[in-house]
């Protein structure tokens, strides 16, 4: 890495190490270590990965989801629909039916189901948008669910719960 640095003008890199311990850079810092410097090139940062490459080709875009928050990306609620319809099927050894089994637990999961999961996600994200912590989302998507945003009273009534 030190020498595509060089390559590129950048002085000193031999003296950087590769990367910082557990590759958590501080943010301050640009030139903390040669893989924060030549991820930070532009032609490093505008290139798509081999997945988005894949599926451009097919016409598709990809849309990258925040890691860990299921309740703002609604596909984690309908893997976690056709899981609970996989465990429902009688246990097996053999591969073949095991796929088929995992095949069937997808399509079981309702259309209608996977239209509530997203309406329950854009309520999630509009509680965040509004300022509220973990706990006050989730009480106030389990309290309003005849909009798909939330109301202004909400604020009022979570002052009188307090």
């Amino acid at each position: 890495m030190a020498e595509i640095l060089k390559e590129r003008g950048f002085d000193g890199t031999d003296k950087l190490r590769a990367s910082c311990p557990g590759f958590k850079c501080n943010p301050h810092v640009e030139g903390c270590c040669c893989r924060r410097l030549l991820y930070n090139q532009p032609d490093f940062v505008d290139i798509k990965s081999n997945l988005e490459l894949a599926c451009g080709i097919r016409g598709y875009e990809v849309l990258f989801l925040p890691k860990f928050h299921c309740e703002l990306n609604f596909i984690e609620q309908c893997w976690g629909y056709a899981k609970r319809m996989y465990r429902q099927f009688p246990p097996n050894s053999s591969e073949a039916v095991l796929e088929q089994n995992m095949l069937k637990a997808l399509d079981a999961v309702p259309l209608a189901s996977m239209r509530k999961f997203a309406t329950r996600s854009l309520r999630f994200m509009d509680a965040y948008r509004k300022g509220l912590c973990g706990k006050q989302a989730a009480y106030a998507v389990k309290r309003y669910r005849g909009h798909r945003t939330l109301p202004l009273s909400l604020f009022e009534d979570l002052n009188t719960l307090n």
